[in-house]
């Protein structure tokens, strides 16, 4: 498998993460997005380094940004988790929300032993605070395809905000209702529909902020 490269310079590498493939495993025989970029590099004939300085799960496509450098790899990670680092994705929805613009806001516990989140009380030991804001780009009476950024980066964070506020993510087998799971077979939708389409930061070295995004986006 060769790495979907979007644009590549002497400090960073975007590219496209396929649905299905982990950003980083320990997995042996299993294609992650740090080992396929790293034999991409040796391939070159450069040094295979690679900083891995955000992920997205691994049912999940889109665009991702990796470092060739530590110093690239320390500025990148200071970014994303400053949050001067944009991210938007797409996601199709079983449900439409009742307005057109809206933010969620929850406290997220999440669950080691099952690698699950869940939507917790206030105060709930150990939870953390998650915020995303969306809007509606498109939808049908049954369905949505939502714009969503993402104002802190939680565990599996929209897939759990949108099945907690009754609008479950087509495909997702893991936080998807028992309808939205049915609706999903009857559509032949064998994967969630979520996808990073947006990644907006400065660039490590000089310092210009720079921004990529996905052509091909989610449509119902």
């Amino acid at each position: 498998m060769q790495p979907a490269i979007i644009y590549e310079d002497e400090d960073i590498i975007v590219c496209k993460k396929p649905a299905g493939v982990a950003t980083q495993t320990r997995r042996i025989g299993q294609a992650d997005m740090e080992s396929l970029l790293k034999n991409y590099r040796a391939s070159k004939g450069e040094l295979p380094y690679i900083g891995v300085v955000h992920r997205l799960d691994q049912p999940v496509e889109g665009i991702m940004v990796f470092a060739k450098n530590k110093e690239a790899a320390a500025d990148l990670s200071r970014q994303i988790k400053t949050k001067l680092a944009d991210k938007y994705y797409y996601a199709m929805t079983d449900g439409v929300p009742e307005k057109k613009k809206g933010t969620l806001e929850d406290e997220l516990l999440q669950n080691g032993k099952t690698n699950t989140s869940e939507v917790v009380e206030r105060g709930t030991p150990q939870a953390k605070h998650a915020s995303l804001s969306y809007e509606v780009v498109e939808q049908d009476g049954k369905h949505a395809v939502l714009r969503i950024k993402l104002d802190t980066g939680r565990h599996h964070q929209i897939r759990v905000q949108m099945a907690h506020a009754g609008m479950p993510l087509l495909g997702d087998q893991r936080y998807g209702s028992e309808e939205s799971r049915e609706v999903s077979m009857q559509l032949g939708i064998r994967t969630i529909r979520l996808q990073a389409v947006k990644l907006a930061f400065c660039h490590p070295t000089s310092g210009k902020r720079v921004c990529y995004e996905l052509t091909d986006k989610l449509t119902l």
